[in-house]
């Protein structure tokens, strides 16, 4: 897999929150960025929610701004720039075949808009070849990292230990792509990694599906979470594993884990590419509602 990590940037505020965030994540990778501008049919517009608005008053476009934003930023790191013509999801689809990640800045914090049309960012996460990370408006270095102490400069918040980083697992359907990606994570943040599993109260079984089976005793879930870890933590034996088995809704719980993690990892299903392609529920509410950043990971 090539050395990227790849990023939207559309003038937008979320897309700049996302390229930084790309940045640092190919920092931590050792990998280059590449940032990526898609304009319209017409090149004169961009296909973007801000529509480049900059240039009719004179300024540089967009990828040019961000550019130079991520070189203060980070001097050190190889930043390569792309101006593409076509549609957001027949450009961006390719360019996720030639990436480790590709990097989409997600509107709003905590609400349910993405992008201009919300169906874009689905329609790219449930179709890109790599993991896709969703990045929201204002999100910063400090937000990666616990609280720092009063007086602490900025050039010191990598000092500052990361925040967890969240992984909801389903353990009837276990997916090594999506966990190795959440230990690698962990590791490259000198982080804690939270396995988040959530089995269904009985009631919400029998509401569901009259004729299933009860859920299995969360002794016995505990155990498969544990199984389905085993083999990661001695590939990553430096990671910190905590482990929470949790009653209730899956969504409604990996919210809560989210409200104080660096990232949250989900997974999503590789379907007949003859069917249209679609994120499952937990992750669509995942994707609209956590907090924090969301790498959503295809499970082959």
């Amino acid at each position: 897999m090539p050395g990227k990590v790849t990023a939207q940037v559309d003038g937008s505020p979320e897309s700049l929150a996302a390229a930084h965030w790309a940045a640092r994540e190919a920092l931590r990778r050792g990998a280059e960025l590449g940032l990526v501008q898609v304009l319209g049919r017409d090149p004169r517009q961009t296909a973007g929610p801000a529509a480049d608005a900059g240039r009719h008053n004179g300024d540089e476009p967009p990828l040019e701004r961000v550019i130079a934003s991520v070189h203060a930023a980070h001097p050190g790191l190889p930043v390569t720039g792309r101006l593409l013509t076509g549609s957001v999801v027949g450009t961006l689809l390719p360019a996720s075949d030639e990436t480790q990640l590709l990097v989409l800045g997600l509107r709003g914090r905590g609400g349910a808009r993405g992008f201009a049309d919300a169906a874009i960012p689905e329609h790219l996460v449930a179709r890109c070849a790599s993991p896709v990370v969703l990045v929201r408006a204002g999100e910063s270095a400090a937000d990666e990292h616990f609280p720092a102490p009063d007086g602490i400069s900025p050039e010191e918040i990598p000092e500052i230990p990361f925040r967890d980083v969240v992984l909801g697992l389903d353990t009837a359907r276990p997916c090594d792509e999506l966990i190795e990606f959440a230990f690698a994570s962990a590791r490259r943040r000198a982080a804690v990694l939270h396995v988040v599993h959530a089995r269904p109260l009985p009631a919400e079984s029998a509401a569901h599906d009259p004729s299933a089976a009860a859920p299995e005793p969360a002794g016995e879930q505990e155990r498969a979470v544990a199984a389905a870890l085993r083999p990661w933590s001695e590939k990553y034996p430096t990671v910190p594993v905590v482990e929470s088995v949790v009653a209730g809704p899956a969504g409604t719980a990996l919210l809560r884990a989210a409200a104080g993690a660096a990232l949250m990892v989900v997974g999503r299903q590789d379907h007949d590419e003859r069917r249209d392609p679609h994120i499952g529920p937990v992750t669509r509410v995942v994707l609209h509602r956590a907090r924090c950043p969301v790498a959503v990971v295809p499970c082959r």
